[in-house]
């Protein structure tokens, strides 16, 4: 199937700009467990998915990028020696932010075509804005010879989003994108960005349904619970100054000083501490083969994402009430920012099918939507394809 869709793109960028392109693959991810905690400096254990970007690319001799969306049937031009000082609120944003973060860290980038393909849905909390620009930055590295530092191009393309298109991410969407490997999740330690990789049972599938209600992480609520916990550091901070981030607050910080906390700042950071606190758990549990531990984590988080953080819906909330019923489920929760977007769930190889089944009509006759359910397993990182 891979060799099918880079044929098809390899013509595309023939028929549209008459050259030979090479042709590079950045993931979306999925994540298993850790919310809301990489900004935090954190905890996090995300998964590299099939569904990704594909970038066809070829040099050009002027300064231009000239940039074609597959998806979208649309097209743009930059000039490289006048890059947008600031986002324009369209998809090819990603791309300017990357190329003027590459420029201003590794000089000057070649000129080049671009055509863009992607199957990572939107607004679905799959990280389809990391997967675009991973592929984009490898993409233009790769054309001028230097040498690729994943985890430097994971760090400019987190750039690139929080300071050019406006979304203050942390590192986990970008990271899990240049690094993933086939068959493992990524327990990832967002402040020293040391990590390691735990193999994902065969007999297990990762299973994540799309309620189908969008969401922006550019919006207003992302962003605000990002400043909430800034707020709740400024506060430990009065007591702990070398408390640098949620990271650093302690079960024993948090019960201590939860009476000098506004309420909503005392239930963010308790869902921080407590999440950091259920990552490392859930990376022993799956060292262990231990699913049903690990689904009970997973149901925790859930409740915190619910509850504490209030980043959830009620399309989200039907969507994990729907799985625990059904057989052969370990766990289920939200994934990603929240506001809508996907579940994931940890379901039993062989009750797949009927678990598809059975959240696919209940979930359509309670609300009218027709859920995407995708069965995936772990997919590699970042890499030239063809």
């Amino acid at each position: 199937m891979v060799d099918n869709r880079v044929q098809e793109l390899t013509g595309k960028f023939w028929q549209m700009f008459g050259e030979t392109a090479q042709i590079f693959q950045a993931p979306g991810r999925v994540n298993l467990i850790g919310e809301h905690t990489d900004y935090n400096d954190g905890f996090v254990m995300p998964v590299a998915i099939a569904s990704g970007t594909r970038v066809a690319i070829a040099p050009r001799p002027d300064r231009k990028l000239v940039v074609a969306s597959e998806n979208l049937s649309e097209r743009v031009e930059f000039d490289l020696s006048q890059l947008p000082a600031a986002a324009s609120r369209h998809w090819s944003d990603y791309v300017a932010g990357v190329a003027k973060t590459l420029a201003e860290s590794h000089g000057p980038l070649v000129g080049a075509n671009l055509l863009i393909d992607g199957d990572v849905p939107q607004g679905a909390g799959l990280s389809s804005s990391a997967s675009i620009e991973v592929a984009v930055g490898y993409a233009l590295l790769h054309l001028t010879g230097q040498a690729i530092d994943r985890t430097d191009l994971a760090l400019l393309c987190q750039k690139a989003e929080n300071e050019f298109v406006g979304a203050r991410c942390g590192i986990m969407d970008q990271f899990i994108s240049s690094h993933g490997q086939e068959g493992m999740a990524l327990l990832l330690d967002c402040r020293s960005l040391e990590y390691r990789l735990l193999p994902i049972d065969k007999e297990t599938r990762l299973v994540i349904c799309n309620t189908m209600v969008r969401h922006s992480v550019a919006g207003g609520e992302y962003n605000r619970r990002r400043a909430e916990c800034e707020q709740g550091v400024r506060c430990f901070q009065r007591h702990r100054p070398s408390v640098r981030a949620l990271r650093d607050v302690t079960a024993a910080d948090l019960a201590q000083y939860a009476s000098e906390l506004p309420e909503t700042i005392l239930r963010r950071c308790r869902h921080v501490i407590r999440e950091n606190a259920r990552v490392l758990a859930a990376g022993d549990a799956l060292e262990r083969n231990d699913r049903a531990g690990f689904g009970s984590l997973m149901r925790e988080s859930h409740r915190s994402l619910r509850d504490d953080f209030e980043v959830s819906c009620p399309e989200l909330d039907l969507m994990v009430t729907l799985a625990e019923e059904a057989q052969g489920v370990y766990g289920a929760r939200m994934t990603g920012g929240g506001f809508g977007g996907c579940t994931i769930n940890l379901v039993q190889k062989d009750c797949v099918a009927a678990f598809k089944e059975h959240i696919g009509d209940r979930y359509e006759r309670s609300t009218g939507r027709t859920p995407a359910i995708y069965d995936c397993s772990a997919a590699g990182g970042v890499r030239q394809i063809g």
